[in-house]
């Protein structure tokens, strides 16, 4: 019986379950940790709070997973989205564009500068380090060029604040939550219909049920205590769903599976005949449109774009991080676009816990930087330990 169980508890760190598992259960204990220091930790409003401050950050974690399962790094992601959120800020409130057509300037802006440095890294064989850096650099320069002398523009649009201040009705977010629930059933239900039907391998029955089982309570419980203060944010519907359709794209498509294979090993990806090139201008097309995105909710969230709120502050490493913590390999061939929120949410967490206990900046940063190291020193050596087998 006991080797049974070890077998059932080996399968598990092998299924997608095995990467989600540790980061949950580290932002649980957080949760527990500051409940107990902070009581008001744990209020409806505070957690309304902690959703929305780790919306940005969520957004370009989602994003910048894409190039980290291909063995790729983008550290220009965050002054991106400032320069994003500028173009966005000048055009519907300096030159009176409608802010809907602003937004999506600013989205295709976005994907533009993404593709730009796919291109460079794909053809001319630059390391995605150097050319990202680059961009950071240089677009510094452009967002303060395009904020002008004062270096910051208020955003009023009261499309752009809806964004981050319209909350759906307490049935409207639960009719929503009930529709994300059956999707998600269907969506396991069909994929093992599929692979079965291909004589693929598959998951265990019983980890399916554990994914169902568990996706259902944490939507079911989110909604009700977001319901319990103001209600579900758009701001967490516009990302969830975006965060569905790349988790459907990474995991069930083709293109998904050839993200991986170039992560997992570049050349033997090359020799089945996968485009590395379309592959990485593609993927940072998208990283550029994630990071748009993420700036026109930051703006909407801080009613203004400044440089400091995008490219002075440490949004760049909370978004990495994120995404490293939340299990997604720094190497490449390994992590989850869902994971990445749950690194967000650890990383928003420690942060808002230490701010409620009165901790110092410099505490929080020292914490910060602790959880990462803890991360990617398990990433490399779990990918150690596989590769001795």
């Amino acid at each position: 019986m006991l080797k049974n169980m070890q077998e059932k508890i080996g399968y598990l760190r092998e299924t997608q379950l095995g990467s989600f598992i540790p980061v949950l259960l580290a932002l649980i204990a957080i949760w527990v940790y500051f409940g107990i220091v902070e009581p008001v930790f744990l209020s409806p409003r505070n957690f309304y709070f902690l959703f929305m401050q780790s919306a940005v950050v969520g957004t370009l974690a989602v994003g910048v997973t894409l190039v980290l399962l291909m063995g790729d790094i983008d550290l220009s992601i965050a002054t991106v989205a400032g320069v994003c959120a500028a173009i966005v800020a000048v055009l519907s409130t300096k030159m009176g564009v409608s802010a809907p057509i602003a937004c999506l300037a600013g989205l295709g802006a976005g994907a533009l500068l993404g593709g730009i440095m796919g291109t460079i890294i794909a053809y001319f064989r630059v390391p995605s380090f150097v050319v990202t850096l680059a961009g950071l650099l240089g677009f510094q320069g452009l967002m303060m060029k395009i904020l002008g002398i004062h270096g910051a523009i208020n955003v009023r649009d009261p499309f752009i604040r809806g964004l981050t201040t319209t909350t759906l009705p307490d049935s409207i977010g639960l009719i929503l939550a009930a529709i994300g629930i059956i999707i998600f059933g269907l969506a396991i239900w069909n994929n093992r219909r599929a692979r079965n039907a291909k004589n693929l391998d598959n998951d265990l029955l019983y980890v399916s049920i554990i994914k169902f089982i568990f996706f259902s309570t944490l939507v079911l419980t989110a909604t009700l205590i977001l319901n319990a203060y103001r209600g579900v944010p758009l701001t967490i519907i516009i990302l969830l769903s975006i965060t569905g359709f790349l988790g459907w794209l990474t995991t069930s498509t083709s293109y998904g599976r050839a993200m991986f294979a170039v992560g997992g090993n570049l050349e033997s990806a090359r020799r089945v005949g996968i485009s590395i090139e379309y592959m990485r201008i593609s993927a940072f097309a998208l990283v550029g449109f994630m990071a748009a995105v993420g700036g026109i909710i930051g703006a909407s969230r801080y009613a203004s774009v400044s440089f400091n709120a995008f490219a002075g502050g440490p949004l760049l490493l909370e978004a990495i991080g994120a995404a490293v913590i939340g299990g997604t390999s720094l190497f490449g061939g390994r992590g989850s676009v869902w994971n990445a929120i749950l690194g967000a949410l650890v990383i928003g967490s420690l942060g808002n816990g230490l701010d409620l206990a009165g901790a110092r900046a410099a505490d929080k940063l020292m914490f910060s930087g602790a959880i990462l190291l803890i991360a990617v020193t398990l990433d490399a050596v779990t990918r150690g330990a596989a590769s001795r087998k």
